[in-house]
C-alpha cells in the first residue's frame, strides 16, 4: 500500500458517514475506485436480510467520488452529483458488499461513472450510473 493511498484510506475510513454505514475503501487507481461495506447488526436491512437499497445507492455515490477524485484535471472544480440511477438486479446478501466504480468519460462539465455492486461471492446485485458535475474556476 503506497503512502498516498494509506493516507487517503485513513481519511476516507474515518469519515462519520462511512463509519456509520460500515464502509471502507479497498482500492483507488486513476479513474477507478473500490469500497466494501462490512455488514453488522446496525446495517440497514432490506427484504430477507439483504442490504437496504438506499444503502446501495449511497455506495454508488460514495465510490463514484473515490474514482472521480483519483485523477482530477487542472482547473476542475467539483460541483456535485448531477444524476444518479441504480438498477437493482437481485438482493445483496453476505457479510461484505463491494462497489467498483469506473470513470467512463470525463467531460468539461459532466463526467460519467458506472458502478457495479457485488456480494461476497462476486454476484452482481446492482448497477449504478452517475453524472458528476464540475464548475469553472470563475463561477
Amino acid at each position: 500500500m503506497s503512502d498516498d493511498f494509506a493516507d487517503f484510506k485513513t481519511e476516507f475510513d474515518a469519515k462519520p458517514y462511512h463509519k456509520m454505514l460500515g464502509i471502507t475503501v479497498v482500492e483507488r487507481q486513476p479513474d477507478y475506485g473500490k469500497i466494501v461495506l462490512t455488514k453488522d447488526e446496525n446495517t440497514p436491512a432490506g427484504i430477507g436480510g439483504s442490504v437496504h437499497g438506499g444503502v446501495l445507492a449511497a455506495m454508488v455515490d460514495i465510490v463514484m467520488l473515490v474514482a472521480m477524485f483519483s485523477k482530477m484535471r487542472e482547473g476542475e472544480v467539483p460541483a456535485g452529483t448531477a444524476e444518479l440511477s441504480i438498477t437493482y438486479l437481485r438482493q445483496s446478501h453476505g457479510n461484505q458488499i463491494f462497489a467498483d466504480a469506473n470513470v467512463i468519460k470525463r467531460g468539461r462539465q459532466l463526467s460519467l461513472v458506472e458502478v457495479d455492486i457485488t456480494d461476497t461471492n462476486g454476484t452482481l446485485c446492482a448497477r449504478g450510473r452517475t453524472l458528476y458535475a464540475f464548475k469553472s474556476k470563475t463561477s
